[in-house]
């Protein structure tokens, strides 16, 4: 008679989707989020009116949307994920397999010819979408290419096809690229005169989160569940191929982990034991 409806929330709840550096505006996206918001409860067999999900471009607007009580869950890129793990309890259950993969291996772009390590890159800015998380930059995208000196200034910018044509046009700039903007460098006309000069390790892109144990575990292993099939449900093609996404799997936690730990180490003081 009750169903798995039964146990779905008694008061809405929120998703938050939070990517900031990524080409989106806060109200604009509103109606593929009540559409997500829709899909993903009902494929958990909540009231579809039960969960709604808001996305918010910026960094800091996500915390503030995170840090009310409603706030249940969070799908965020793993530089926010990284940065506040601990201080929002952030738990991550699932990871969102992208068009272009559910790993995501960053880069390093400069003019052709003029970084040889990163030595090189002393007084130069290193700027791109995931710079507001400056430790996710010298650790998971670049520590194992080599310790960046102190004097280069880790910096966000959304615009990173501005940052390459600085970059190309010799200005000691390095621009840091997520897999699908690598891959379109060489359709630009200034990109022969930039290069690849580090990638990173792959890792996780985008991870769905539990947020501060704010929902009873049986009710956000509904969730998790229903978002594992969701990609399997009518109608729901569409909407995550305008979030740019394919389904939800099982995390890999050992590249999460490695991620982790190479955060740690960027954001420990120097000379601090590893």
């Amino acid at each position: 008679m009750y169903g798995a409806a039964a146990h779905a929330p008694s008061a809405p709840k929120t998703l938050v989707v939070c990517a900031p550096g990524y080409p989106a505006d806060t109200a604009a996206a509103q109606p593929t989020m009540n559409a997500f918001a829709k899909l993903a409860a009902e494929a958990a067999g909540w009231r579809a009116e039960s969960l709604r999900a808001l996305y918010d471009q910026t960094a800091e607007g996500g915390l503030q949307r995170l840090a009310a009580p409603d706030a249940v869950f969070a799908l965020v890129t793993l530089p926010f994920f990284l940065q506040n793990e601990a201080g929002l309890r952030l738990a991550a259950r699932l990871q969102a397999v992208q068009e272009s993969g559910a790993a995501e291996t960053w880069s390093l772009a400069v003019r052709r010819g003029r970084v040889a390590s990163p030595a090189a890159l002393d007084g130069w800015e290193i700027t791109g979408g995931a710079g507001y998380a400056p430790e996710f930059v010298r650790g998971p995208v670049l520590g194992g290419w080599g310790a960046l000196p102190t004097s280069a200034r880790v910096t966000f910018t959304a615009n990173v096809l501005s940052a390459l044509r600085r970059a190309a046009a010799g200005e000691p700039v390095a621009v840091v690229l997520d897999g699908p903007q690598a891959k379109a460098l060489e359709t630009l006309p200034f990109g022969p005169d930039l290069e690849i000069i580090a990638r990173s390790d792959p890792m996780p892109g985008t991870l769905l989160c539990a947020v501060g144990g704010r929902l009873p575990p049986k009710q956000a292993d509904e969730f998790v569940r229903g978002l594992e099939r969701l990609h399997t449900r009518p109608g729901s093609a569409e909407i995550l191929k305008t979030m740019r996404l394919l389904r939800f799997e099982a995390v890999d936690r050992q590249a999460l982990d490695a991620a982790r730990r190479s955060f740690a180490a960027a954001r420990a003081p120097a000379g601090a034991a590893p």
